[in-house]
């Protein structure tokens, strides 16, 4: 205000805002001073609007960053960052439950007792995650998205780089395997509040003619991630001994997931933070609603919804974390070798994401999702009938990994749309979440317990069965949810 007033007293324009002055100005005054408030009248509204409906631990946030324009661009690399942290963490631990925690917190089990107990503790986070949407909806109502995220991410990675720092069984005893639980459960907890409901920004604001391209962008988080994940591991089994690798070497991975958890958190904010971005979401309404409101409304679409990727989910894990699991027990493979195998299968995975974008486009999404959920049930009898050619020699491993990644990579690349394609705009942005939380759920959070069980006590045909129900759950729910014709 002072500068204002300055401003206004240099021009002799004081007096024409001041009504107990007595000095009128000229008319050339009066219109610089008009030019003046004309000016500077959008962006103090926009600034001053964005202020008014934000909270107040987000506003001078707001007010630092009201400069900054947000394009499209900015929300898919904001987008692609924050979702390659969050599976970061996730594969380093569904790693290590296979390489590090049967030895270190399940010493006084077998190799496959101490892995299912692993994969056990492995399934807490997907239980917890739809409770820590609903808790983390709640502080956003309260506090404002900016602190949700952030509080949520500093969640995420700190759980995840304080597991680096437990005890063994060895050590503590039964404490090492409840602090190891704790924190998958806090992991899963803080995951359903990283969402920040840019992936279904980016989908509102897409050209309807490309929608299906912008829709996979937020998928190629997954293959990032675990490439990143994948990597650490292999150069660390391969470069240290096993009895170095045991004792710290696997706890590095963990370390860098409070970096990596930072890095993403303020390539979020730097757009969360803006007005233009709370403008965009206010354009788009999506702001939490409660969970009976959206039950009240779109109960059967969120059930159907949380169907519909169910092939992709339950391929999920049965590319990525159960071979390990599989090679570690019944082969002499290096795991660090089969690692970079899969590294290279991300790699396809992310080529095959961005092709089902093309893809969709062209012939729509909801005919991609039913052509590779046909091609995943194939895939699935091929597993049944030939087992034995993943089980016993490297090259049908490697087969099987780069075939299954890019069968994942089509269909999980259109995944994100699928599940909200019918709920409207005021409950898109919590009925994404909780309709993603629950397909996680169904799909992929007891995939590596359920089928590292039945393949040991009923062969390795177990995984194409297992498999197979997912991708017939998926063809069931599109037959049901005729919206996903629509490119929405």
């Amino acid at each position: 205000m002072a500068g204002l007033c300055g401003v206004l007293r240099r021009q002799n324009l004081f007096s024409y805002v001041n009504p107990s002055a007595r000095h009128v100005p000229n008319a050339a005054a009066r219109r610089r001073l008009q030019s003046y408030l004309q000016a500077s009248r959008l962006p103090a509204m926009t600034t001053d609007h964005a202020t008014a409906n934000s909270h107040p631990l987000e506003r001078d946030a707001q007010v630092a960053m009201s400069h900054h324009d947000v394009s499209p661009n900015d929300i898919a690399l904001g987008v692609v960052i924050g979702r390659a942290s969050e599976y970061f963490d996730f594969f380093v631990f569904g790693i290590a439950s296979v390489l590090v925690f049967p030895k270190v917190f399940f010493p006084f089990a077998d190799p496959l007792t101490g892995t299912l107990y692993s994969f056990a503790i492995f399934a807490l986070a997907f239980i917890a995650r739809p409770f820590g949407s609903i808790f983390f909806m709640w502080i956003h109502k309260r506090h404002g998205r900016g602190v949700k995220l952030t509080t949520a991410l500093f969640l995420l990675g700190g759980s995840t780089a304080a597991i680096s720092f437990l005890p063994s069984y060895d050590s503590i005893g039964v404490v090492a395997i409840e602090l190891l639980a704790a924190l998958r459960v806090a992991q899963g907890f803080a995951l359903g509040g990283a969402w920040d409901g840019m992936a279904s920004l980016l989908a509102l604001n897409a050209p309807r003619e490309r929608r299906g391209w912008y829709a996979m962008i937020p998928q190629l988080g997954a293959p990032f991630g675990f490439m990143v994940a994948s990597a650490l591991f292999a150069f660390f089994v391969v470069n240290l001994t096993p009895e170095d690798f045991t004792d710290w070497g696997w706890r590095f991975p963990f370390f860098c997931a409070f970096t990596i958890n930072v890095v993403a958190l303020f390539a979020r904010l730097r757009l969360v933070a803006t007005p233009e971005f709370t403008r965009l979401l206010d354009k788009g309404r999506l702001e939490p609603v409660s969970v009976v409101d959206l039950a009240r409304h779109h109960a059967l679409d969120v059930w159907i919804g949380a169907f519909v990727p169910l092939a992709s989910f339950a391929l999920f894990h049965l590319v990525t974390i159960f071979p390990i699991a599989w090679l570690a027990l019944s082969s002499d493979r290096s795991a660090g070798d089969f690692l970079m195998v899969q590294f290279s299968g991300a790699l396809v995975c992310a080529g095959a994401i961005a092709a089902s974008g093309l893809i969709a486009d062209q012939i729509g999404r909801r005919n991609v999702l039913l052509i590779s959920a046909g091609l995943i049930a194939v895939f699935a009898c091929g597993s049944i009938l030939a087992p034995l050619i993943f089980g016993e020699n490297a090259i049908g491993q490697t087969i099987y990994v780069n075939i299954g990644f890019m069968l994942l990579g089509l269909s999980y690349g259109q995944t994100a749309g699928a599940v909200t394609s019918r709920l409207g705009a005021r409950y898109r942005y919590t009925g994404a979440a909780l309709t993603s939380d629950l397909a996680w759920l169904f799909g992929a959070g007891f995939a590596p317990l359920v089928v590292l069980y039945l393949s040991t006590e009923y062969g390795l045909a177990m995984v194409g069965v297992y498999l197979l129900s997912g991708a017939l759950a998926t063809l069931l729910a599109l037959s049901l949810d005729r919206s996903e014709m629509r490119q929405m």
